[in-house]
């Protein structure tokens, strides 16, 4: 349930309204959009705006440029894949804020145009909710509307600043996301999976904590995988792990309590029982590789993908499940050599009868590798905001939005 307003619930016609949205998209060696996924998830909110004759002022960050200009983090490539998906002009601003802007916001616009104004990351107040630079991004419009989920859990200038300043409620992509999100935790149909991979275990303690009362089964793979290894007491070689000691001893504990309430609460935990090893040489390749049984890994090897023994587990449990959500590759899927498991799991939750959720930057990327983004129910654009949603926790950029 979503209880915030959103642009549906507020007159918008003939007005200006500053959209924060989440264009933070990956750019080629040319500075072209690699992939528009994040622009045409905007795409209903615009034309909404469009159809309501609003003036309509795009903000958004691009990479970490730490508060200074940076070239390659412009936005103008930005605006040009934007003007090809919408079929219309896009005034594009090399600042965030001048006189020329307000001017032509205020003078030359027309009902229906829109603007883009320069990465707000260039701004040194930006990443520290400046409420003097939100108060100048809210002097632009009327009306402020928030369809950034990506960006929804940081508490900066462009995403809670500007909302003590203008009206501000939620674009359509927003609230999707958090009413999918949402249902999972609130009322998921059972049995219910969670698989969670990846490389660190620290991204996910607070989540597998939530799912621990949730779920049915959790899966664990990839590089967080060898701590619970560790944690069962297997030798896991040079596989993955948090360098500082004091830190990688508190995730060992931290995964045998998760597997010892796991078991106290009947939710089937699933950790790989073979794995796809090698040693790396002098010169950073990977060879000699091999399949062991997980309790026997080679103190010098390193793994980099799960076996046929454990994706056939995997596959087992994907088939009985109602609701699964997946956030994180069970390996090394960037290489071809260790693409399997993650291509092997993609299919089999695609393929399933089940509600389909994943999230997480690596999990879109290995769905867009292999051609799986649209067999699921729901791809979260959000990596960070999705785990702490799902972690329980109020997104700062929601909980600044108007009640309804």
């Amino acid at each position: 349930m979503f209880n915030k307003k959103t642009i549906e619930d507020i007159d918008l016609i003939g007005k200006k309204v500053l959209v924060r949205v989440d264009y933070n998209v990956p750019l080629d060696e040319n500075l072209n959009v690699k992939d528009d996924s994040r622009i045409r998830l905007s795409l209903p909110t615009l034309n909404y705006l469009i159809n309501k004759n609003c003036k309509i002022i795009l903000i958004s960050h691009l990479g970490r440029p730490k508060g200074e200009v940076v070239d390659k983090y412009r936005l103008t490539p930005v605006a040009k894949e934007l003007e090809k998906l919408i079929g219309k002009s896009v005034k594009k601003f090399d600042e965030i804020i001048s006189d020329e802007i307000k001017d032509y916001i205020n003078n030359k616009m027309k009902p229906g145009d829109i603007v883009m104004l320069e990465n707000v990351r260039f701004h040194p107040g930006e990443t520290k909710n400046d409420l003097n630079f939100a108060k100048e991004l809210a002097s632009l419009a009327d009306v402020y509307v928030n369809d950034a989920f990506g960006a929804a859990h940081r508490a900066h200038s462009s995403t809670v600043g500007v909302a003590k300043f203008l009206p501000a409620v939620a674009g359509f992509l927003l609230k999707k996301e958090v009413e999918e999100l949402s249902s999972i935790l609130e009322n998921p149909e059972r049995p219910f999976l969670a698989v969670l991979g990846g490389a660190k275990v620290a991204d996910k303690i607070m989540v597998i904590k939530n799912f621990l009362n949730i779920v049915d089964s959790i899966i664990v793979g990839g590089g967080m995988s060898y701590t619970f290894l560790k944690a069962k007491g297997y030798e896991i070689g040079k596989s993955i792990h948090a360098e500082d000691s004091v830190e990688y001893e508190e995730q060992v504990k931290f995964a045998k309590e998760a597997m010892e309430i796991a078991e106290k609460n009947n939710i089937n935990f699933i950790t790989p029982v073979d794995l796809v090893v090698g040693k790396v040489d002098a010169e950073n390749n990977i060879v000699d590789v091999k399949v062991v049984d997980a309790d026997k890994i080679p103190a010098d090897y390193e793994g980099f993908d799960m076996g046929e023994k454990t994706l056939a587990l995997y596959e087992a449990e994907i088939s009985k499940a109602k609701t699964i959500f997946w956030n994180g590759p069970v390996g090394f899927f960037e290489n071809p050599r260790f693409e399997n498991g993650t291509k092997r799991l993609g299919t089999a939750i695609a393929n399933s009868k089940a509600k389909t959720i994943a999230g997480g930057g690596d999990t879109l990327a290995a769905l867009r590798k292999f051609g799986l983004t649209d067999k699921f129910s729901h791809v979260s654009s959000g990596g960070g905001a999705s785990m702490e949603l799902l972690e329980g926790k109020t997104l700062p950029g929601i909980a600044a939005l108007l009640d309804k």
